[in-house]
């Protein structure tokens, strides 16, 4: 049974079998176009139904193992959705810009996060306030906002992620390269436009309808809880035994 049921009226509903012009389609998305419509591909609903299922799966199974899921959307229409859907399943994100070597560098980037959390304990501790005058505080704040546009979905991420959800492989190439390059497993959307084979577990659809990304995200999430869930489910199983014994 899979984690999650996946409604392909749904999808329908949401515009996800609209791909790109056929003038822009990457030749290695062939098996999952159905056909064309004034000019336009359409995407094969029901390879993307299967698709998602098996990605859902391995999301699961990922938050399951206690490992974290890494959600990135630096495209406008996908960075709120990719930010709520984060927040809610407690998972790392990045919606701005993606700087080199969040995965690759993170040594670097890790030392950047650390002093940001620094600067917030120390100006939540009161420390900041009492040691320097109110501007020189006001600079520090400035410096605390700053860097959490930046480094504020990563601050609790650990090293490496179990699993990197991109939104648009386009758009966060860079994201997409790291991933490959740390040998992450990708779950990402895959439109008309672009070459699957590079995904680990891609979901063939449209990535830019805003019914469709949200659509998408409502599905990752309910994985990643499912998953969650599944993982505390022994712990209890096992302290009824002990309660019984």
């Amino acid at each position: 049974m899979a984690t999650v049921e996946v409604d392909i009226k749904q999808l329908l509903e949401a515009g996800a079998h609209f791909g790109h012009k056929t003038s822009r389609w990457h030749p290695k998305m062939a098996p999952f176009i159905y056909t064309k419509r004034g000019g336009i591909h359409i995407i094969d609903l029901v390879q993307t139904v299967a698709r998602l299922d098996t990605a859902l799966d391995f999301l699961a199974q990922t938050t399951t193992s206690g490992k974290q899921v890494l959600f990135v959307g630096t495209k406008k229409q996908a960075q709120d959705i990719v930010k709520q859907l984060a927040l809610d399943a407690h998972m790392p994100y990045v919606t701005e810009r993606w700087l080199g070597g969040m995965l690759t560098n993170w040594n670097t980037i890790g030392g950047r996060v650390k002093h940001l959390k620094e600067l917030e304990n120390r100006m939540a501790s009161g420390e900041l306030a009492n040691k320097y005058s109110k501007l020189e505080v006001q600079r520090f704040q400035e410096e605390i906002d700053s860097m959490n546009v930046i480094y504020g979905g990563i601050k609790d991420m650990n090293s490496k992620p179990g699993a990197v959800v991109v939104f648009d492989v386009i758009a966060d190439a860079n994201a997409v390269r790291e991933a490959r390059k740390m040998r992450l497993p990708i779950v990402a959307l895959v439109d008309t436009n672009a070459d699957p084979t590079t995904i680990t577990y891609p979901i063939p659809c449209n990535d830019d309808a805003i019914k469709t990304l949200q659509l998408i995200a409502d599905y990752m999430k309910q994985a990643v809880e499912a998953g969650k869930a599944k993982a505390k489910k022994p712990e209890t199983d096992k302290e009824k035994t002990v309660v019984n014994a």
